[in-house]
């Protein structure tokens, strides 16, 4: 089809150059390839586009700019009123101009308000339940990781490659300073250190250190 259309397309625009330079016409052809949608466009030399729109409508008798104008304007005009009416509704339902408004109207906004509140609450319900699932799932996270470190820091406190602490005040206070931080890793380092006395003894000690 897109070849056919180039071929009848050329054909076209040299019948329509033969017929301006024989026949003295003025002629202006717009054409609109329904497979590529590309704008193709011949006019005669002596004349424009718009000229030739100008005299179509002097000829038919039609106003295509006053047409589209009023076209435009009943668009214009529905926009104003649908926006009107949704403002309208809004100030109605925060208690304004209430005073034209019937029995059966003031009842149908009542309907409308609940209803608007309910959607709004289940709307908000439904988002705290995620936060607070989502916020959970954190905490347990969180636990999770407490416990696998507490159990890690246990078992290389009893392997005899790492020592154990002398001072148990020191284990409590590194347990406890576990236990109230996130701590996402730790390690565990022996450190040797040899401090000779006056009298020429010494002794040896192994620090923990988190």
């Amino acid at each position: 089809r897109q070849v056919t259309y180039s071929k009848r397309r050329s054909g076209i625009f040299k019948k329509a150059k033969e017929l301006t330079v024989l026949c003295d016409a003025k002629v202006s052809i717009i054409m609109i390839s329904n497979g590529s949608n590309k704008y193709h466009e011949y006019t005669s030399s002596s004349t424009s586009t718009k000229s030739i729109y100008d005299q179509y409508q002097k000829a038919s008798g039609i106003d295509l700019w006053s047409s589209h104008y009023e076209k435009m304007q009943d668009s214009l005009r529905k926009l104003k009123d649908t926006n009107n009416r949704l403002r309208k509704e809004m100030r109605q339902r925060m208690g304004e101009d209430l005073d034209d408004l019937r029995f059966d109207q003031i009842v149908a906004l009542i309907v409308k308000a609940i209803s608007s509140i309910t959607s709004i609450r289940e709307r908000t319900f439904h988002v705290i339940k995620t936060k607070t699932q989502t916020y959970g799932k954190k905490v347990r996270n969180l636990k999770e990781i407490q416990r696998n470190l507490l159990l890690d820091l246990e078992a290389k406190c009893e392997d005899p490659q790492y020592g154990m602490v002398d001072n148990e005040e020191d284990y409590e206070a590194a347990v406890a300073f576990v236990n109230g931080a996130n701590l996402h890793g730790f390690r565990l380092q022996r450190i040797h250190h040899n401090h000779n006395l006056n009298h020429g003894g010494g002794y040896e000690f192994h620090d923990l250190r988190l």
